[in-house]
């Protein structure tokens, strides 16, 4: 997909898309590369975009693992569509509030780890907030949730829901990200 297609998803749903170009590689190091991975059996990805992140994942998770990723935006469904057809990656052009139908469909309970590229700045606080929940609802109690955002907003919410989140950034994204990893534990 094209910079110049993303931006003007940008333009069109503000909101729904929260940034004026794809996620950068560096964002998506320091989003992934602590995460465990390899050794995660349900993933999943909310509000992937063009799958910067999506592409990581599948390239690091266990061939018996699956991903589950949910994407609202009607362009961005359709152009991961056509590149992520891995059996054990599930596609839902849905809202990420219904987190907990597409685990339960998989025969799971919970999720090990939930990578989200979500705007929650730009989100109504209801909407959010139903998503936050839902996502802590859904979480293995061990497991870990990050979060990139493109200010501290979330941090209150964030910290209302877990035990643990910490954040780190990148300045090496356009515009550069702060990073949360939370986790209930």
């Amino acid at each position: 997909m094209s910079n110049r297609t993303f931006l003007s998803q940008f333009f069109k749903q503000k909101r729904m898309v929260g940034a004026l170009a794809p996620s950068s590689r560096f964002l998506a190091a320091k989003m992934l590369n602590h995460l465990p991975i390899e050794k995660a059996s349900i993933i999943v990805e909310l509000g992937p975009g063009t799958g910067v992140f999506t592409d990581k994942i599948i390239k690091r998770m266990a061939p018996n693992a699956h991903l589950i990723v949910i994407e609202l935006n009607d362009i961005f469904f359709e152009n991961m569509s056509k590149n992520f057809t891995q059996p054990n990656v599930h596609l839902y052009h849905d809202s990420a509030e219904k987190i907990g139908d597409f685990i339960h469909a998989l025969g799971a309970k919970h999720a090990d780890i939930i990578v989200s590229s979500l705007p929650f700045t730009v989100f109504p606080s209801e909407i959010r907030d139903g998503i936050l929940n839902k996502i802590h609802e859904f979480l293995n109690p061990n497991g870990h949730f990050v979060q990139f955002q493109y200010s501290l907003h979330s941090k209150k919410a964030l910290n209302q829901r877990f035990n643990k989140t910490k954040i780190k950034f990148t300045p090496l994204n356009f515009p550069p990200a702060f990073i949360y990893t939370c986790s209930k534990a």
